[in-house]
């Protein structure tokens, strides 16, 4: 039997793309989806969604059941799934409704695509360049960041200089969140708006 041209284009793509009707069950899926989630169409043709797609989301906040309910389509949202191999991995989601010729609703459309390799891409971009909320590439910034742990396990004070906008209150936090005191509030105070006799006291 002959393929019909939306099945054949749809299975040309690199996302997964999965149909369900009103009751969320499966009525389509590409080959895309079969490889991403390690399952043949006919296996999962007349599924329910969540006994294929197994998707952090799936029991309390369905991406897709929340589009056939209210209507509003859902792009590019990251979730986690856990694929044939039992592997837990992060896919970009989108949904939204299926209409038929008289634009009477009959089910809805989820795109994926596994952006595992973005996910790895960032984790390590963040434990190259990143200390707490500080992001640089300055080798010299990166030198002093790598101390902060080493300075926040002493009850010392410390004295941070650097001219206005060069992000001392951000090192002063990171110091602050590595230490025995992180589950304490943390005060910023602004000297120069303090009367001298008012600071000194």
């Amino acid at each position: 039997m002959e393929q019909p041209i939306n099945n054949i284009i749809l299975d040309s793509i690199a996302d997964g793309v999965f149909t369900v009707d009103m009751d969320f069950h499966i009525t389509y899926i590409n080959r895309a989806a079969e490889r991403i989630l390690g399952i043949s169409g006919a296996e999962a043709i007349g599924k329910f969604c969540y006994e294929v797609f197994h998707a952090n989301i799936c029991e309390h906040s369905c991406a897709l059941g929340e589009t056939v309910d209210t209507g509003r389509t859902i792009i590019n949202k990251t979730i986690y799934i856990v694929n044939s191999s039992g592997d837990r991995a992060p896919v970009s989601i989108s949904t939204a409704l299926l209409k038929d010729e008289r634009g009477e609703i009959i089910g809805g459309v989820e795109t994926f695509r596994d952006i595992s390799d973005v996910e790895e891409l960032r984790r390590a971009i963040e434990e190259r360049y990143t200390s707490a909320d500080i992001v640089s590439k300055n080798k010299h910034l990166r030198d002093i960041l790598e101390l902060l742990p080493d300075i926040a396990e002493s009850d010392s004070s410390v004295l941070i200089e650097g001219a206005s906008g060069t992000g001392k209150e951000l090192v002063a936090r990171a110091i602050h969140n590595l230490s025995a005191r992180k589950d304490r509030p943390i005060i910023a105070i602004n000297c120069a708006a303090l009367p001298e006799n008012l600071l000194e006291s």
